[in-house]
């Protein structure tokens, strides 16, 4: 009985770190959509922009791949049911 509960609450677990990942698709979109805009704005700096853009962009992802991470852990590789 202790272990369905675990289980149970190993999957809602991962559903809710997987929300984590509307935080960085917003992110990555207003950087993408200001980074066009910059550009349109200065052509000639289009590659400090697109460096700068695609920085910015990474720093972001690193919440949703961390999330993922937390997310398989608790699907694949629960921890807590060895523990009962």
């Amino acid at each position: 009985m202790e272990r369905a509960i675990v289980l149970a609450a190993s999957a809602i677990g991962a559903g809710i770190a997987m929300i984590a990942g509307f935080g960085p698709g917003i992110g990555q979109g207003y950087a993408a959509g200001k980074g066009a805009e910059a550009v349109g704005r200065q052509p000639e700096a289009q590659s400090t922009i697109t460096t700068t853009m695609l920085l910015g962009i990474a720093c972001a992802e690193s919440t949703g791949i961390y999330s993922l991470v937390v997310a398989m852990i608790l699907i694949f590789m629960n921890p807590l049911v060895n523990m009962l």
